[in-house]
């Protein structure tokens, strides 16, 4: 039914997607048998001790003190870590501010209703060129970084048809080996309010039915809809496709600090349960993210959340670039989850993100996680050696778990930054300096003192992406 709107509409989507899912990378990027990183700093290790890495198949095979045998990739004294993620990152709305096809489309009050307006100016252009154009510099900056995992939104709405999903796919496919893209199929619009060119959502829906066979993410807003029953019906549609197409759920929830506005993160939560999600999907994850309206929960109101969730397998991002500018108030107040204090002293899985950089949500910022953990050290008040290695959690190994990418087998449940032989050889290595003590040898030291990316290398399976 999807197929025959969009193809009445000049678009054979089917032909498009098997086009380039089809399409071979320009680079085959072949996974070594085996690899040593020698000379390397681990995380959770006795102070000053340095390490051998071997990496065979595209996991840790063996950890061991440093030897004097030549190494194939010398670590010159610098740290190993796990490498980082993108939990909630857009990939079609990124550097809109300063790519020259949208230069007249600048801020000038800051607001959410301004950056909703600006956006939907700017999506009304969207070509398929300029959405690989952006969504390239996004993903290569990323890498470089040391990301080697993330989930990116792709919007789907009357305006944009499937452009910035097709971009996706063809960045999915481009960048694969280097870099796993997780592809989210969003609704940023309302699926039952009216939105331009879709008086009642019934096309952004079919949208999103034919979307969510060709991605591993479906999506959506809830809090766009013009009021709560549609709110819910949007929850009850979003959980009902997600069950049927056996596909991770991403929900952008409560995004306001009015007290008067109920939370509808208690609905979604209590449908969850009622329609048996965990039971009738196999081996995938919830988020909620932004959640800014928790902020002014209780403790005993965040207890009574912890036991309603329950056992599902639900992870909250915080979004603090995009929070602290978004959200406001007449007496300027700013909001963003304390994502550190969700999880030691409430149990809650949670983990941070970029969400977006350079454009009228997210004007400021980089591609690079770390710096959120850096910046993480003020917002959250979290300084101690344990405070800044959970921040880093919260950028690497609980934000791929997150969103799907946990370790496997025996370590499935672990989030801590120790490297253990089987682990999947996801790893960050950090760049060295010419004068020693400069070189990042502590997770603390990597959190506290930004490195600009300086030789960074990130490892997916094993293999170098950059």
């Amino acid at each position: 039914m999807a197929g025959d709107f969009l193809r009445s509409h000049g678009i054979d989507i089917d032909a498009e997607m098997a086009r380039i899912q089809n399409e071979t990378p320009s680079s085959q990027h072949l996974e070594p048998k085996e690899t040593l990183i020698s000379n390397v700093y681990l995380p959770q290790t006795a102070p000053g001790s340095i390490w051998d890495v071997q990496i065979r198949n595209g996991k840790i095979d063996s950890i061991s003190p440093c030897t004097t045998r030549p190494s194939i990739i010398p670590g010159k004294a610098s740290l190993l870590t796990p490498s980082l993620c993108h939990p909630h990152i857009h990939l079609d709305k990124a550097f809109l501010l300063p790519h020259p096809r949208y230069s007249h489309l600048q801020i000038e009050n800051g607001d959410f209703a301004e950056a909703m307006s600006l956006t939907g100016q700017a999506k009304a252009n969207f070509e398929h060129e300029d959405l690989v154009e952006r969504g390239e510099r996004l993903v290569e900056e990323s890498v470089a970084a040391g990301v080697t995992h993330m989930r990116a939104f792709v919007e789907v709405d009357a305006g944009v048809d499937m452009k910035c999903l097709t971009a996706g796919l063809q960045l999915q496919n481009s960048w694969r080996g280097k870099c796993t893209i997780q592809l989210c199929a969003f609704a940023q619009l309302p699926l039952f309010s009216s939105s331009p060119g879709d008086g009642d959502g019934s096309i952004i829906r079919k949208l999103m039915e034919t979307a969510a066979v060709k991605v591993e993410v479906v999506g959506s807003t809830p809090y766009v809809e013009t009021d709560g029953e549609k709110m819910e019906r949007n929850v009850d549609y979003m959980i009902d496709l997600s069950i049927e197409k056996n596909l991770h759920l991403d929900f952008h929830l409560d995004y306001n600090i009015d007290r008067t506005t109920e939370p509808l993160v208690w609905y979604v939560v209590r449908t969850l349960k009622q329609k048996s999600w965990v039971a009738r999907t196999t081996d995938r994850t919830v988020v909620f993210g932004h959640c800014t309206r928790l902020t002014l929960f209780t403790p005993d109101e965040w207890k009574k959340l912890k036991d309603e969730i329950g056992d599902l397998p639900i992870s909250f991002v915080g979004l603090p670039t995009s929070d602290l500018f978004m959200m406001r108030c007449e007496n300027r107040s700013r909001a963003t989850l304390d994502v550190p204090n969700l999880i030691k002293d409430y149990d809650i899985n949670a983990c941070l993100g970029i969400n977006n950089v350079g454009n009228a949500f997210t004007p400021q910022g980089s591609c690079d996680p770390l710096t959120l953990a850096c910046n993480g050290v003020g917002i959250y008040q979290s300084g101690t050696r344990q405070d800044v290695e959970l921040l880093f959690e919260c950028i690497s190994t609980r934000a791929r778990q997150a969103i799907g990418f946990g370790r496997h087998g025996q370590s499935e449940a672990r989030v801590d930054l120790q490297q253990n032989v089987g682990d999947q050889a996801h790893v960050l290595l950090f760049g060295s300096e010419k004068l020693e003590w400069r070189t990042r040898r502590s997770v603390s030291e990597a959190v506290y003192l930004y490195d600009h990316c300086r030789g960074r290398k990130g490892y997916l399976n094993g293999v170098a992406t950059s």
